[in-house]
C-alpha cells in the first residue's frame, strides 16, 4: 500500500502544478499545444525517475553540506542526456522546446523530490515517486494544453476538430501568456470545488 502511495501521491493529492505549484515557468510557456506538452512531460519524467533513483541509492555516501551541488550534478547529467537525444531523435520537437530544455535542471519539482523525498526513502520508492509525479506533471501539461490549443487553435495535436471556421477565428486569448493565467485560474478553481465537495462528503 505504501508503494502505491508513493507512485499515486503525484497524481492529484500532491500533483506537481495543481497542487504543490511548482514547475509553473514551463507549464505556463509550453502549454500552448498538446505536442509540447507530452514532450516537455516526458523529459521531465526521465529526469525525475533518474536522478531520485541515483540520488536515493548514493543517499547515504553524498556529505550533508554539499547534497545540494551534488543533487544538480545528477539532475544536470540526465537533462544533458535528454537534450541530446531530443535534438538526435525529435530535432523539431528541440526546437519548440528551445530554452525550456535545459532548464530542466533548475526546475523545483525535481530538486524539490530530491531533497524531500529520494534523500529519505529507498531506491523501489523514489523510482515509484519520480514516475508518479512525472506522470502527474505531464497529465497537468497535457490538459492545460488541451484547452488552449483547442480555444487558440482549433486542433488537438495538430488535428483540426473544430472545422476551418473556427480555426480561421480563434479565441487567440487561450494560447497568448494573459490567456495561459486565466485559465490556470479556473483549473484551480475547479480543483477547489472538488475538494470541498470531498470535505462534506466526508
Amino acid at each position: 500500500m505504501s508503494l502505491w502511495k508513493d507512485f499515486s501521491n503525484g497524481f492529484y493529492t500532491e500533483n506537481p502544478i495543481f497542487r504543490i505549484s511548482l514547475g509553473m515557468c514551463p507549464f505556463l510557456a509550453l502549454s500552448t499545444s498538446v505536442q509540447n506538452a507530452l514532450g516537455m512531460g516526458a523529459a521531465v519524467t526521465f529526469v525525475l525517475i533518474w536522478s531520485n533513483v541515483a540520488i536515493s541509492t548514493l543517499r547515504n555516501v553524498i556529505p550533508d553540506k554539499i547534497r545540494i551541488p551534488c543533487y544538480i550534478v545528477f539532475i544536470a547529467t540526465f537533462v544533458s542526456l535528454v537534450d541530446m537525444v531530443m535534438a538526435a531523435y525529435a530535432p523539431s520537437l528541440h526546437k519548440a522546446l528551445g530554452i525550456y530544455i535545459p532548464l530542466i535542471v533548475v526546475n523545483c519539482i525535481i530538486l524539490g523530490r530530491a531533497e524531500a523525498f529520494a534523500n529519505k526513502n529507498t531506491v523501489t520508492s523514489s523510482f515509484l515517486d519520480g514516475v508518479g509525479m512525472g506522470i502527474g506533471f505531464t497529465l497537468a501539461m497535457a490538459l492545460m494544453a488541451s484547452i488552449r490549443e483547442i480555444l487558440g487553435s482549433g486542433t488537438w495535436y495538430g488535428i483540426n476538430i473544430l472545422g476551418q471556421a473556427y480555426a480561421d477565428q480563434p479565441v487567440l486569448m487561450a494560447i497568448l501568456p494573459p490567456g495561459a493565467f486565466v485559465l490556470m485560474g479556473f483549473v484551480l478553481a475547479a480543483f477547489a470545488v472538488i475538494d470541498r465537495r470531498k470535505e462534506r462528503a466526508a
